[in-house]
């Protein structure tokens, strides 16, 4: 018992080590304060109106009328029944948000550099090594919470595959079905496909393995085993996997109804996202120097050049205040590279990198060869638009590629593989695989290699052979004059220098350590307490640029992120249903308060965009009424907002006189530009196939159809028609989901104007209702219950059969 505690131990006090670091890193949450994310307060105002509902009734909606006219909450971090691995998940994130993730950082890698049987202090060195990356911590600041989420849990995915193939089966399958549930909890595919696609590499590496030591029979036998883990991990998600697959067609990253474009032109036909849209945030070529030299290319879009800086002395220099002038030098372009925005330069330290080219030298097999290969794999991936013949082969011809776009972040895979192989590169440093000789012969190959680098950068800069003009000082130029720029060009020249000496000196560092190991001069232990020093100094100096106490607010701050101004507050006085179209502030403001047209979302409802390419966009009054659009909130003359009234909106529901039927969604979204909408409805015979509609229909002053109840999955309305009528509704159609009745009977209901709701409704009095009913929660849910009962009984197997093997050992 004595020995098992002793084996415990220091792997207790690793993981109190991480959360202490993950504390101390974002030690405001200590005093009750939370980290501002700019992508979170947007989640904010779209999730408002289902959480309000919950909070209310104790239910959850599945679809929100407060975001682009009405959508699925699929996205928008809806809650499933039988979801139990999710709840593993929130067991895991104990932390305050978000040094939870960080902690989820660290205790992944630590993981799978014991899976990779790596002694617990060099884990734990490599766990800092690849929590403290600059991106990683970068992602956080910016609120990208799902995708830490899901790079969090890579670690462990690959651990389990680990195990299984080296013929660990049964904790490799459990393991990998825990991990890989987990990983699709965070629900963030696009890390999840290039997870995956480090995984072909890594399978790739070990097939030829098992082909040289004729063990293809093992090797398949494992990827069996693992096969059953992943269709167990997406059976525990199963609600959310299948919710979003139907949303995704549903949205614009699925093929868009209509094949021309507003201005006319032909529409890209694609199954997935435009190759322009895919390739906007393409990572430069000269870009990759910044993994190695932070501020390389400048660092971010907004850096703080500080007081003592050319553009300071400018600011000064135009009678600026002195204190004002130390203002404007916080936030100014110093990023010269070639995408259009840059938060922060991909940093994954001066002393990862030197470890990493060790390694290279000194790690063999197939190990190097998968960390080697995703790594180059995914820099050069990451380059897009910039390395086109490679990104326009996987966007044409690798399945599911094309579905996502900023390509850049394709890198979470380096941000992986070097620190691993940096870590590998300190066990071959200690162990006796390699002799002295080659040890001594690899070291000065790395220094000279990256040291040499270094020392290149300079002087190619003081060789006046690095311009530092990047692609937008023309404007700069054009708006603030020449000597602003070449100040800004000054300061450019001074962050490259600066942090050139910089990877330099710790570069030599990581070199002088290495070789007192070498000689005899230090020990193990001491060399893992320095490098663990050096790595942390080097990553949170850098990470410290972006991420700090200074972007902590309240936490009522960030429950609350938005103010209603006068135009919200003299909207909130009517309380009719209706929608808001604001056109003086982006984002999720609107949706905070207001049922609204605008909205913030990745993948937006396919409909809507159409119509706001077409119409909305262009602020097109007659699709607006259509909407029932009967606010709009505009600038006035004092620049402040002002609540205009339409008095031509439509309503929530009204009877037509024609049906009109038209050719195509093209036709069909044309036709909106000029219809009377009050009188006439049309459609496209490829959405009502089956169904014979009369084409006119008899209206009178009298006829009415009114709503009784409104909420985000119900709606009620009240018909009262001497004849036979149909009713226009003024909702998104959404045909997974939406059902219509009247007096209680299901009916039929279809896709008119675009993108609205018609049923056909007898005379008399009537009693309509339209409920959405997701069959897929219902379907999912049963699925993710029974997956989770058999999984619980696989644990159960596994642990009787490991207890059964243990007893066998000890009785022999």
């Amino acid at each position: 018992m004595q020995f098992s505690f002793k084996k415990i131990l220091p792997h207790f006090l690793i993981l109190v080590g991480f959360i202490i670091c993950s504390l101390a890193y974002f030690s405001p949450v200590l005093q009750g304060k939370v980290i501002y994310q700019s992508d979170i307060v947007h989640y904010t105002g779209m999730a408002k109106q289902q959480k309000d509902f919950k909070a209310q009734t104790g239910q959850e909606t599945y679809w929100t009328n407060s975001a682009f006219g009405g959508m699925p909450t699929y996205q928008l971090g809806a809650k499933y029944p039988h979801n139990y691995i999710k709840k593993l998940d929130l067991s895991l994130r104990f932390l305050p948000r978000p040094a939870d993730y960080l902690f989820l950082y660290f205790l992944g890698f630590y993981v799978l550099l014991l899976v990779l049987k790596v002694d617990w202090k060099l884990a734990g060195l490599g766990a800092l090594a690849f929590g403290f990356s600059t991106y990683l911590i970068i992602i956080l600041g910016v609120g990208h919470n799902s995708k830490a989420h899901a790079i969090a849990y890579m670690p462990l995915v690959l651990s389990g595959i680990l195990l299984t193939f080296r013929g660990k089966f049964i904790a490799g399958f459990l393991l990998t079905t825990v991990a890989m549930g987990l990983e699709l909890v965070a629900n963030h595919y696009q890390m999840t496909y290039y997870l995956m696609l480090l995984v072909l590499v890594l399978g790739g590496a070990y097939l030829v393995d098992a082909y040289r030591k004729k063990m293809i029979p093992h090797f398949f036998k494992a990827v069996g085993v693992l096969l059953v883990a992943v269709i167990l991990a997406i059976g525990l998600n199963a609600t959310n996997i299948l919710a979003t697959q139907e949303y995704v067609k549903e949205s614009t990253r699925g093929q868009s109804e209509i094949t021309i474009n507003a201005d006319g032109s032909k529409k890209e036909i694609t199954n997935g996202l435009s190759k322009d849209y895919i390739t906007e945030y393409s990572y430069g070529k000269l870009e990759t120097f910044n993994l190695f030299v932070p501020r390389f290319l400048g660092g971010g879009s907004g850096e703080d050049v500080g007081k003592d800086s050319a553009m300071y002395d400018y600011f000064v220099s135009q009678g600026v205040p002195p204190v004002q002038a130390r203002d404007y030098a916080n936030g100014l372009p110093t990023y010269w590279g070639s995408q259009t925005i840059v938060e922060a330069p991909a940093y994954i330290g001066a002393v990862v990198i030197f470890l990493f080219v060790l390694g290279l030298f000194l790690v063999k097999g197939r190990l190097k060869w998968w960390l080697a290969g995703g790594t180059v794999l995914s820099l050069l991936l990451s380059y897009g638009k910039n390395l086109e013949f490679l990104t326009n082969f996987f966007i044409d011809f690798v399945p599911l590629y094309n579905k996502f776009r900023a390509v850049s972040s394709i890198q979470v895979i380096l941000e992986l593989c070097i620190p691993v192989l940096a870590v590998f590169a300190l066990v071959r440093l200690f162990n006796d695989v390699v002799k002295t000789e080659e040890k001594l012969k690899a070291l000065k190959y790395t220094v000279y290699t990256t040291a040499g680098l270094a020392v290149l950068f300079l002087v190619a800069k003081f060789a006046g052979l690095i311009s530092f003009v990047g692609g937008s000082d023309g404007q700069i130029r054009a708006s603030y004059g020449q000597a602003f720029l070449d100040a800004l060009k000054e300061d450019r020249a001074s962050f490259f220098t600066n942090d050139t000496l910089r990877t330099l000196v710790f570069v030599l560092l990581a070199a002088v350590v290495i070789y007192f190991f070498l000689n005899k001069k230090l020990n193990e232990t001491k060399v893992v307490v320095i490098m663990a020093l050096l790595i942390v100094i080097d990553l949170v100096g850098v990470d410290r640029r972006y991420v700090n106490n200074e972007d902590f607010v309240s936490k009522l701050k960030m429950e609350r992120p938005y103010q209603a101004n006068g135009a919200d507050i003299e909207i909130l006085k009517d309380t009719d249903n209706f929608r808001v179209f604001d056109i003086t502030s982006g984002g999720a403001k609107a949706s905070y308060f207001h049922n609204a047209l605008g909205g913030y979302h990745a993948a937006k409802p396919k409909r809507y965009q159409d119509l706001y390419e077409f119409y909305i966009s262009k602020n097109n009054i007659n699709v607006l009424s259509m909407l029932n659009a009967k606010y709009i909130i505009g600038q006035a003359e004092n620049n402040q907002p002002f609540p205009y009234v339409n008095n031509d909106a439509n309503g929530n529901a009204w009877f037509v006189k024609n049906l009109k039927e038209v050719a195509s969604p093209n036709d069909e979204i044309l036709a909106l530009d000029t219809l009377k909408s009050k009188e006439t409805a049309i459609y496209s015979r490829e959405q009502i196939k089956s169904v014979n509609l009369p084409k006119t229909f008899k209206t009178d002053s009298l006829a009415s159809i009114k709503v009784a109840t409104y909420k985000p999955n119900y709606i009620k309305y009240q018909s009262d028609n001497t004849n036979n009528g149909f009713a226009v509704f003024s909702e998104m159609y959404y045909g997974n989901g939406w059902n219509a009745y009247i007096d209680g009977q299901v009916k039929p209901h279809f896709k008119v104007n675009y993108a609205l709701r018609g049923l056909e409704v007898p005379k008399g009095n009537h009693t309509i209702e339209f409920k959405f009913e997701p069959k897929v929660v219902e379907t999912g849910s049963t699925i993710a219950l029974a997956s989770s009962l058999i999984f619980g009984l696989l644990v159960f197997g596994g642990l009787f059969l490991g207890l059964k093997s243990f007893r066998k050992k000890e009785t022999a």
